[in-house]
């Protein structure tokens, strides 16, 4: 696993997050947005706001010289080279573009470009293959081991996003979403003994399957056509009724137990929900869901604030901003 500050490709250059103001520097970043726009003297022409990216994060970006022409060569989702500065304007750092080209695709390696979990995907792999083995159902048992035994399918979850914005966005950031809700459901599982933990432990591991077809990575996260026509939710819970219908003797009301779950898992109809949970396993599955992925959706939102920022950007979801916090001013010596 790559240390948060290496890079996969030599060349690189400075992580976002790792540029100061002050720092010359060149590197290769992902363009996310780029905007022409007037400047306030009609006769000065124009200049090019961009958005440039990585995997640590975002930040603001202008040409002030030659904008149109660069604008025109340089597209949204593309991975441009540039040398620029980092300076502070009305207190927030920006970039300013001394020179900039598309990158050729020898130059980057696309992993660089996207937020990445943190954690070690061989590690969070292990953890879910220890809960594989704490089922005791042998038909569940069976089922996981169809898809966690797959070899594609474990490649496809290596880097999978659990989504495209909302929560755990980032390559890995499906593995890391699935450790969580097991970690939280050992401890459901002792103050409930009534639910069924084989049950909870299989409608985690497979409730976002559908997930690894909803959406495609790359430079950007998007939704597949199945994704936008179809959903998750619908996607695995076909994926899963495909592979019972290949273990013999797979009992009827585990099956629809178990697929009762996944298609409740997001609990409320408003919010893409098929049906919602009708049994113990399905609320709890439905409530470990909603607990991993609004408080991962918070500390995003707060780690991407500016410096010296108390409240994040209003956040159109959430209907809300968050709070930072006051800067610390200094430590108080106790006394002994």
């Amino acid at each position: 696993m790559k240390h948060e500050n290496t890079p996969f490709h030599p060349l690189k250059g400075p992580y976002l997050r790792q540029i100061s103001p002050g720092d010359t520097f060149v590197g290769f970043y992902v363009v996310r947005r780029k905007d022409l726009e007037q400047f306030r003297d009609p006769s000065r022409g124009r200049y090019l706001t961009l958005i440039l990216g990585d995997r640590t994060g975002q930040r603001l970006a202008r040409v002030w010289e030659n904008a149109e022409t660069v604008a025109a060569q340089v597209e949204v989702g593309s991975v441009v080279k540039i040398q620029g500065e980092m300076e502070t304007y009305m207190d927030k750092p920006q970039i300013r573009v001394l020179r900039i080209r598309p990158a050729r695709e020898s130059e980057y390696d696309w992993r660089d470009m996207l937020p990445t979990s943190q954690r070690d995907p061989e590690e969070m792999l292990n953890e879910i293959y220890g809960a594989i083995e704490t089922v005791k159902n042998p038909y569940l048992r069976a089922l996981l081991e169809r898809f966690y035994h797959d070899e594609e399918f474990v490649e496809a979850l290596r880097w999978a996003p659990a989504g495209r914005k909302v929560h755990h966005s980032y390559l890995g950031g499906l593995l890391e979403h699935l450790t969580e809700m097991l970690a939280i459901a050992e401890t459901v599982l002792r103050l409930y003994p009534e639910i069924d933990a084989d049950l909870l432990r299989a409608g985690i591991l497979l409730h976002d399957i559908g997930k690894i077809y909803e959406l495609s990575w790359g430079m950007s996260i998007e939704y597949t056509p199945e994704g936008r026509l179809i959903g998750h939710v619908v996607l695995g819970d076909e994926l899963i009724t495909s592979a019972i219908a290949q273990i013999p003797d797979f009992p009827t009301e585990t099956a629809m137990r178990l697929r009762h779950m996944v298609l409740a898992h997001h609990n409320r109809y408003e919010w893409g929900a098929p049906r919602r949970p009708q049994t113990l396993e399905a609320i709890a599955l439905a409530k470990i869901d909603d607990l991993s992925s609004q408080v991962n959706r918070f500390k995003l939102l707060l780690e991407q604030s500016e410096p010296g920022e108390i409240w994040t950007p209003y956040d159109h979801l959430l209907e809300r901003r968050l709070y930072v916090g006051e800067p610390e001013t200094g430590t108080t010596d106790s006394a002994d």
